[in-house]
């Protein structure tokens, strides 16, 4: 649990350096999507499930 916090940690913070940085390459887009199969194995990833899905239910209930 420990190590892969860690690793989730350490892939945040690169993605949002390279984010930044204003070129999204290769790498970092694989590093990107590590950050998403990091996250979904942690305990986290039910909270952000639901947020996600509550922000998708808000946006789907707003008229034009």
């Amino acid at each position: 649990m420990a190590i892969s916090i860690s690793v989730v940690l350490l892939l945040l913070i690169l993605a949002v350096i390279f984010l930044r940085s204003g070129g999204l390459k290769i790498s970092h887009a694989i590093v990107c999507a590590l950050l998403g199969f990091f996250l979904a194995s942690t305990s986290m990833a039910p909270t952000i499930q639901n947020g996600v899905a509550a922000t998708a239910d808000v946006v789907s209930n707003l008229k034009p």
